[in-house]
């Protein structure tokens, strides 16, 4: 669903730190459009970050997180090269995944 993540991973000094954009609506299902109808409630329920399959982040969203969430968060451990993942799911059901090599 949805456009790719924007995923930039760097590592320095056994420290690495990663940035991640999502393009996600994240309605919470009280605003109302134009005429008046409430706008179905999405928002993403989950989220999880892999380094080299091993879990370095999981974590759980809800309504409160605004439209197109960026998140930054670091770990011990990675090299250039290494692939960080980076998931996430919604209310819905839908999902997506996007890698990106430590630079």
């Amino acid at each position: 669903m949805g456009k790719p993540m924007k995923i930039r991973a760097s590592a320095k000094d056994g420290v690495t730190e990663v940035k991640v954009l999502i393009s996600h609506d994240m309605e919470t299902g009280q605003r109302k459009d134009a005429n008046g109808a409430v706008i179905p409630a999405l928002f993403i329920t989950e989220m999880s970050a892999t380094h080299n399959g091993k879990t370095v982040l999981s974590g759980e969203f809800g309504t409160a997180i605004s439209k197109n969430p960026y998140l930054a968060f670091k770990f011990k451990g990675g090299a250039a090269g290494d692939k960080v993942a980076v998931s996430w799911k919604d209310n819905k059901g839908d999902s997506r995944t996007d890698e990106v090599a430590i630079g």
